[in-house]
């Protein structure tokens, strides 16, 4: 790893099922009653999936004194001692144990009430001199988070080869038979992520964060089984996973060095007048909505090829290779082509351009610029003080639309507020596919302005402000286009699926364009875009917060629908945001910041610190790092009145 070469500093980044409160977890993982088991990990996937998020939680964990650290030999005697008593006797084993033959400390987090309590979170600290990781594994910010990424994959995999994520069986199972004993550690999906469950820090520490349902027969401790995973699972686990000798050194190093080059790319694309970039030989295609993983065979799997007219290249500094691919210029970019041709697989490659991928995702090399942002239409979202007139003005009954706020927005004010949003948090690139827009609010063709007058019309459509969207604000556009000829007026280059081919027909739709005559293109400027202030006491949540599923959050009383925020990747991306929310009562309790200027806060806080800083002293391994435009888009959809309030 010594010839390491090149790289910035940066950051990288599927989708699980919902929580659930104590009861129901085990309800869900063991049944509503007695019956046989049979052997299964349950239905928790990551980490993310069972967090509580309660502040009792969190003072909890920081009462125990981790700077009194304790033989792992002790730890040993303790389980002994407490075999076959009451469950909360595990709460004896909350502290730090040092193992001296393998070199790492075990800190257990406040242990589970009762077995069918949420599971007790963990804590693994590897020092450098044990894990022996080569300093230019995590020389820089991304190489430190690509490392974390690999070694967060073998951990997992050795963890199911180990059976160790299954929980114990019995005969009688049931609510009184044995159950828990599973370690769970969050399982990274296509994206490299930075991410809380392993953590390479700038010393060269390997961080572990996972939970361990502590086992239990009945409502008492089962001594043995909680003795076969501290002294036998655990320490395999470290020695096969967290210290370099027993990782694959070619595999790890080719994974950063990837993923490194990734992000050097993305670096490079504005110096080269790009917003995005797709690499010839990139597999587009995926196994199917809900696996996120490459299709590899099949009819359907084409290999994406530039047009000669768009072919640019770049030579990668670390894998010493050049890459030639379709270079997506600033401006106003069409995708256009029959049904299921390939546009909206193109397009959904280009909206998780923003993140890294393992290297062989397929789209390792499908990169887009960070401020790429997707848009769609929201029927029956909240808008809270956005000024959408430049695209919605004069509305019957003379309903205000510089500062317009609904609990209910229709398709077509959910889209222009969807626009104003990221413009507001410094979009600089908008993707955008008519199959989920409000279809008034992307068109209006001659004839419908003859039958609708124009000052009858409150809607200027997105075809006229595309342009100015460009030329004033220097925000490009990508959209895919299959039934509108009309943009081909305000079009910069326009590219068609044919059969998942990618050809450049420019020339054509402006020769379309030309003969038919006409003109969308309107001469007004695109207007300012205020600044909003979230309002810190609107933030408080009112009860438990809970993430459902990588699109809900139950905060408090409130259910946050975040579906609309297409460029999540991750439960646990999710499960950031909703500890995020709970941070904007302490940073905007003054209204002092903008919601862009709160967003690079905790941007700021995570750089220092890390996603740790989201919950201090509990060892949550369930966390991924969203995007500043995921958490805003976050804070815009609490359906609460006074989140925010447009800066004077």
């Amino acid at each position: 790893m010594s010839s390491y070469r090149g790289g910035g500093r940066g950051s990288g980044g599927g989708r699980g099922s919902g929580g659930g409160g104590r009861g129901e977890y085990y309800k869900n993982k063991y049944g509503r009653g007695g019956g046989g088991r049979g052997r299964g990990g349950g239905n928790r996937r990551n980490d993310g999936d069972h967090n509580s998020n309660s502040s009792s939680s969190q003072r909890s964990a920081k009462t125990i004194d981790y700077s009194k650290v304790d033989s792992y030999s002790n730890l040993l005697h303790t389980i002994h001692r407490i075999d076959g008593k009451s469950y909360p006797a595990y709460h004896d084993i909350e502290a730090a144990w040092k193992h001296e033959n393998e070199g790492f400390t075990l800190m257990i987090g406040r242990a589970q009430s009762d077995p069918f309590a949420a599971p007790t979170r963990c804590r693994v600290v590897v020092p450098s001199v044990t894990a022996r990781l080569p300093k230019e594994a995590y020389l820089t910010r991304i190489r430190a988070v690509a490392c974390a990424d690999y070694i967060n994959r073998q951990f997992h995999a050795y963890c199911v080869s180990l059976r160790a994520n299954e929980s114990v069986s019995g005969e009688s199972g049931g609510w009184s038979g044995p159950k828990g004993g599973d370690l769970q550690i969050n399982c990274p999906g296509q994206h490299v992520l930075e991410q809380s469950a392993v953590v390479v820090t700038r010393n060269g520490d390997i961080i572990a964060q996972f939970t361990l349902n502590l086992p239990a027969r009945g409502r008492t401790i089962l001594g043995e089984k909680a003795i076969d995973i501290f002294e036998r699972v655990l320490p395999s686990l470290v020695r096969s996973s967290l210290v370099y000798p027993a990782l694959d050194s070619h595999q790890l190093k080719h994974h950063i060095l990837c993923v490194e080059d990734q992000t050097w790319l993305r670096s490079q694309l504005y110096a080269k007048g790009l917003v995005a970039f797709v690499a010839d030989g990139s597999v587009l295609p995926r196994i199917s909505g809900a696996d996120d993983r490459p299709m590899v065979s099949g009819p359907n799997v084409v290999h994406f090829k530039s047009p000669e007219s768009m072919a640019v290249s770049f030579t990668l500094p670390n894998l010493q290779k050049t890459v030639v691919g379709m270079g997506v210029k600033k401006g106003v970019t069409l995708i256009v082509g029959g049904g299921f041709h390939g546009k909206s697989t193109l397009l959904d490659a280009l909206q998780v351009g923003v993140y890294n991928k393992i290297p062989s995702d397929g789209r390792e090399f499908v990169i887009t610029v960070d401020e790429a942002t997707k848009i769609r239409a929201e029927d029956g979202r909240n808008v809270c003080e956005v000024d959408i007139s430049a695209f919605i003005d004069n509305l019957p009954f003379g309903k205000n639309t510089k500062n317009f706020t609904t609990m209910d927005a229709s398709g077509s004010t959910s889209q222009a507020s969807n626009i104003i949003e990221a413009i507001e948090m410094g979009s600089k690139c908008m993707l955008v596919d008519e199959d989920t827009c409000a279809t008034n609010f992307m068109i209006r063709d001659e004839k419908m302005m003859e039958l609708v007058a124009p000052e009858k019309e409150p809607i200027t459509p997105f075809v006229q402000k595309v342009r100015s969207l460009y030329t004033d604000l220097d925000i490009s556009s990508i959209l895919v286009i299959g039934g509108s000829g009309d943009y081909f007026n305000v079009a910069d280059q326009v590219v068609m699926m044919d059969c998942y081919q990618c050809r450049d027909v420019t020339q054509k739709a402006k020769d379309i364009a030309s003969k038919a005559g006409g003109k969308v293109v309107s001469n007004e400027s695109f207007g300012v875009v205020p600044h909003r202030l979230p309002v810190g006491a609107a933030f408080a949540p009112t009860n438990k917060v809970a993430v459902r599923s990588v699109a809900i959050i139950s905060y408090g009383d409130i259910e946050i629908d975040l579906a609309g925020l297409e460029q999540l990747v991750s439960k646990s991306q999710t499960t950031a945001i909703s500890y995020a929310l709970q941070l904007i009562s302490k940073i905007a309790s003054n209204q002092q910041f903008s919601l862009r200027e709160t967003c690079k806060q905790l941007d700021k806080t995570f750089d220092e610190v890390g996603l740790d800083a989201l919950a201090n002293g509990i060892f949550h391994g369930g966390f991924a790092r969203p995007r500043s435009f995921e958490i805003a888009g976050a804070i815009n959809r609490l359906r609460k009145v006074g989140t925010l309030v447009q800066k004077k």
